[in-house]
């Protein structure tokens, strides 16, 4: 089967999506299928409508030998838009910032703006409700799925993507906290930052990525003395980040109504606990409180007393490592492929 996996993007930002469409790529070829990415455009604000259209015209039912494609998997805004009789949509998002966010956004604006944005907003949900109500919707955790529910009145299944393809290992437990991601404001690793400052212990924090936020968090910790505890490493490969994970003794994904997140399964297939917050979207869906890590309050004491006992509980942060790699397994892209596929079909 000839398979087309479709998402949106804007150039110089590597997004969880980007990940999962290498990763669904390589495992439907690793199923037998032959399968490719198409890329299509998200456009800047102000230009999303000429994104949808771009979409809308960009033809994925032919193959450039002139063979058919068999069928569309899609995956974010507007990528979605494609027309292709079998096509799935495992939706990561829509425009975050004229559904989930859309009151954060507003408050930023003057009111010229709030009045064209808000012409742009009520246009995409029009759209996005005439496209999505026409697809198989496959949401990729329950958070995608409430929204498509709570602003369109769209019915989906929930497929968590499984973590990607690499050699995950659990070397050691070596009192560090790691973080993974873009570092953003809804990341809240300022959060993180503040709870060391006010947890006992001396385990260090180390920060993978890059990203908008990074002064801040330089200069947050220089302000909290944390110079000695806190290391920003930057964008790292695949063979340093499983390293980062392998050696890590938990890992701080706290991200303010995170759609979906791979982080989490990344740590639990490194064996490693993620600790959470109530608010933060899918990856408090997988992780069970005192299991496989800590689902805190997203205040800093909370965070702390959750982080201060995986560091310095003896065996603590070995069982809850173990018991999330159990969750890991559970989760697999030969799984996915199937279920995929099986909605692929008309």
């Amino acid at each position: 089967m000839r398979v087309l996996v479709v998402t949106s993007d804007v150039p110089f930002v590597e997004g969880g999506h980007r990940v999962i469409a290498r990763a669904l790529v390589r495992a439907l070829n690793e199923a037998g299928h032959t399968a490719e990415i198409v890329t299509t455009p998200q456009n800047r604000f102000g230009r999303q409508l000429s994104a949808y259209w771009a979409t809308w015209l960009t033809d994925v039912q032919v193959a450039g030998d002139g063979g058919p494609i068999d069928c569309v998997v899609s995956l974010r805004f507007p990528s979605y838009a494609v027309r292709h009789p079998n096509q799935v949509v495992w939706l990561n998002h829509r425009m975050r910032e004229y559904y989930d966010l859309w009151d954060d956004f507003r408050s930023g604006l003057n009111r010229k703006a709030r009045l064209v944005e808000g012409a742009r907003r009520r246009a995409l949900h029009f759209l996005d409700g005439r496209l999505l109500h026409r697809r198989a919707v496959i949401a990729q955790s329950r958070t995608i799925q409430q929204r498509l529910r709570r602003w369109g009145g769209i019915d989906s299944d929930v497929l968590y993507p499984p973590a990607p393809q690499r050699d995950y290992r659990c070397d050691d437990y070596n009192g560090a906290i790691l973080v993974v991601g873009r570092l953003t404001k809804l990341k809240r690793v300022d959060l993180l930052l503040q709870a060391a400052a006010a947890a006992g212990g001396d385990w260090r924090v180390r920060i993978a990525g890059e990203g908008p936020e990074r002064a801040t968090l330089v200069k947050l910790t220089q302000e909290l003395n944390l110079e000695h505890r806190v290391v920003l490493l930057g964008e790292l490969d695949e063979e340093r980040l499983v390293h980062e994970y392998a050696n890590c003794a938990a890992v701080y994904f706290g991200s303010r109504a995170e759609d979906y997140g791979l982080v989490t399964l990344e740590a639990f297939s490194s064996a490693k606990a993620v600790v959470t917050c109530t608010d933060s979207g899918g990856p408090a869906e997988l992780v069970e409180d005192g299991v496989t890590g800590f689902v805190a309050k997203p205040e800093v004491d909370d965070v702390a007393v959750a982080l201060e006992r995986i560091t310095q509980e003896t065996g603590l942060a070995e069982r809850l490592g173990a018991a999330a790699a159990e969750v890991a397994a559970q989760h697999s892209w030969p799984a996915a492929v199937e279920r995929l596929l099986a909605a692929c079909q008309p």
